[in-house]
């Protein structure tokens, strides 16, 4: 445990939760959830958030924070057991996105499938169904279907005209989707879009834009310098002139 961490530095709604606790307990799970929160690396994260979970299995936000930190962590079997846990002692449908995502990395496209489009999927909210299609694209792109990819994400809330605390994340798959099926100038405007909906730095769609902006500058200068030969150079002969 990282010195200085204490129960009172976890989220107060967090540590609401952990109230079913005795408080000796409550407040050692608590320290670990805090230190999981303040660290950065995602490995470390996933071992206070399992070390949690070993003292307190039975609490949903506790199997919450460990299935999130192991998915960050690249552990998506034990994301998933830890996510469906925390839906079971929740009945939350936000984990549905994550838990497709895991079955996607794990390889288990019809199952990622079945969880995306599913009855307890449409029921969601309208930001879980937004996730939920974030996800479904790049199960598409998985499968070689890239105009599907781009065409799962046109739902209204694309180019409504309003910014959504997931609008960044929409727009930066939106343009991941166009520029793997080939669509790299409608791409371009997506990723910036991305770019300025993007205040908390989630994605990194200005350096995606700037990348594309200097690639295109390139191709015009490669372009500019292997121009075909004109009237307009005086050391090269015109069209048809016979040099003998």
């Amino acid at each position: 445990m990282p010195a200085g961490i204490t129960a009172d530095q976890l989220d107060p709604a967090a540590r609401a939760e952990l109230r079913t606790l005795p408080g000796d307990l409550a407040d050692a799970v608590a320290r670990y959830l805090a230190a999981a929160a303040q660290e950065e690396d995602a490995e470390r994260t996933y071992q206070f958030a399992a070390a949690a979970r070993r003292l307190a299995a039975r609490v949903g936000v506790v199997r919450e924070t460990c299935g999130i930190a192991a998915y960050r962590a690249g552990n998506w079997a034990d994301a998933l057991a830890e996510l469906r846990a925390a839906r079971r002692l929740t009945g939350q449908d936000s984990y549905l996105p994550l838990m497709a995502d895991c079955e996607r990395a794990l390889g288990r496209l019809d199952r990622a499938l079945d969880l995306v489009t599913g009855p307890d999927a449409q029921r969601a909210g309208r930001a879980v169904r937004a996730e939920l299609r974030i996800v479904e694209s790049g199960i598409r792109r998985d499968q070689g279907f890239h105009e599907a990819a781009v065409v799962v994400l046109q739902i209204p809330e694309l180019a409504d005209g309003r910014l959504r605390p997931w609008s960044a994340r929409l727009f930066y798959a939106y343009a991941d989707a166009l520029l793997e099926a080939g669509r790299r100038d409608e791409a371009r405007y997506w990723f910036g879009r991305a770019a300025a909906a993007d205040g908390q730095g989630e994605t990194d769609a200005a350096e995606r834009a700037d990348d594309m902006d200097q690639i295109t500058f390139e191709d015009l200068e490669f372009a500019d310098d292997t121009r075909s030969p004109s009237s307009e150079d005086p050391d090269v002969p015109e069209t048809g002139d016979n040099p003998s």
